[in-house]
């Protein structure tokens, strides 16, 4: 695999780029919360646990659950050149696109993530290349535009 700053050949394929920032907090801070909230689960009274309706503690295994899967929607972003495609992932939602639906790409200064241009003159998030990993994210750009123009 090449090193982030090389140029992607087509040859080079399949090639995934994934944000880093990204993944860290969501783990991070996930097991931050799921130890902080367990620590004060388990550092009540019994009295005071017992006080709790079954309705309130589903309530926040269900709040629990949905947090952790806006986490993993997020942590599962990326983009992967293959040979016929550009397979952009974010969220719960995967779009495959010709080689010749993709125009261009580019990462504004200041923007949250890169954005992908199509031929049929809309545009799609590529959240796999986030404004915050900086150099990474820039360097992810230069090789899907150096394989647009290829």
């Amino acid at each position: 695999m090449p090193a982030a700053s090389e140029p992607v050949g087509r040859g080079d394929l399949p090639r995934t780029w994934r944000p880093m920032g990204v993944r860290y907090a969501v783990v991070g801070f996930g097991l931050m919360l799921f130890v902080v909230c367990a620590a004060a689960w388990f550092g009540f009274d019994e009295s005071v646990r017992d006080r709790f309706t079954w309705l309130q503690r589903f309530t926040l295994l269900v709040l629990g659950g949905c947090l952790a899967a806006c986490g993993w929607a997020l942590g599962r972003a990326r983009v992967t050149a293959e040979p016929d495609a550009l397979v952009v992932v974010n969220g719960f939602r995967t779009r495959h696109l010709a080689w010749e639906q993709v125009v261009a790409i580019h990462l504004p200064a200041g923007a949250p993530w890169a954005v992908i241009d199509l031929a049929d003159g809309t545009t799609i998030s590529a959240m796999a290349f986030q404004g915050s990993d900086g150099k990474v994210a820039r360097d992810g750009v230069r090789q899907v535009r150096a394989l647009l123009d290829r």
